[in-house]
């Protein structure tokens, strides 16, 4: 009963009827009050009432020597200010989240990303940003596709374009494609390596399930240079793939960041032939708030 009586009050309650009491309760004289205010005492007289209605106590004596607070006035007033101090907390933590100062970003990444500038850009993103939680999830494009679209992730720096129509991007950064070879490869003394030359090689390549764009850009580098790669093993993860190689179980092609990942018994080559590069998006959905994402980004581009 008492919790259905307390809604009804508050549905009869606005902001402006505590701030006048307040002012009131302060200036204990309703001409003063009126004019801390900006308004007229007449009006403020009914706001006074009305409060007291929807409360159902008196909150104010009023007689010939002034205003005084009575004992629920007291205990109203405590009450009064501190609803409304939490109202304006919220008001300024609703301000920062829109501008971006608070809140959580969940960023997903692919593997390639921390070895081109991914702990950098974390780290003036976190400086600038100290009351943002960034999240990071290191997963495959297609993974972090999905991921877009369930809304588990805000933000993806992922390896391709080709993306549904829910999901928007950018192109964040490219870099070439290496020849990565097992350290007892007889091509990994030379400076250069012709792609063709690794014709008859078992090749590891990055799984097509879990990047089936990125897989095929790599099928074609290979047909373009006259032969289809003899696809040995896959892995879901780049370092996966390049650990295979540093075990002498094939070649791969992979993106120039690996050369700094320092698995050893790998080494890298740049191709003979022209090319295309490697390249890394930032995507993410249309209908997504844009304030960490648009901060976060701008960082990277700083950087």
């Amino acid at each position: 009963m008492a919790s259905s009586l307390a809604t009804a009050a508050l549905s009869r309650v606005e902001l402006r009827h505590l701030r006048y009491f307040l002012a009131l309760a302060e200036e204990l004289h309703f001409g003063r009050a009126a004019q801390r205010l900006a308004m007229s005492q007449p009006p403020l007289s009914v706001a006074l009432q009305q409060l007291e209605s929807a409360v159902g106590a008196r909150l104010l004596d009023r007689d010939s020597k002034g205003v005084r607070l009575t004992p629920a006035g007291e205990s109203f007033r405590a009450s009064a200010q501190a609803l409304l101090g939490r109202f304006e907390e919220a008001c300024a933590q609703a301000r920062e989240v829109q501008a971006g100062e608070v809140g959580r970003l969940r960023l997903g990444f692919v593997g390639s990303t921390v070895f081109h500038g991914l702990p950098d850009w974390l780290a003036t993103f976190q400086d600038s940003h100290p009351r943002v939680e960034v999240v990071v999830i290191e997963l495959n494009s297609q993974d972090q596709i999905q991921a877009l679209l369930q809304e588990e992730l805000d933000l993806a720096l992922l390896h391709t374009d080709r993306l549904p129509p829910a999901l928007t991007c950018e192109p964040l950064y490219d870099e070439p494609f290496l020849a990565c070879l097992p350290a007892s490869h007889a091509a990994a003394g030379k400076r250069r390596v012709a792609l063709a030359s690794l014709s008859d090689q078992p090749f590891i390549l990055f799984s097509r399930r879990g990047s089936p764009d990125y897989h095929a850009r790599i099928v074609e580098m290979c047909r373009q240079q006259g032969f289809y790669p003899r696809l040995q093993h896959e892995g879901r993860h780049w370092l996966s793939v390049v650990s295979l190689v540093a075990r002498g179980l094939g070649v791969s092609i992979v993106p120039a960041a690996f050369r700094d990942a320092g698995i050893q018994g790998a080494v890298f080559k740049p191709l003979a032939e022209t090319m295309e590069r490697s390249r890394v998006f930032a995507a993410w959905r249309q209908d997504s708030a844009p304030a960490l994402r648009v901060a976060f980004l701008e960082e990277c581009r700083s950087a």
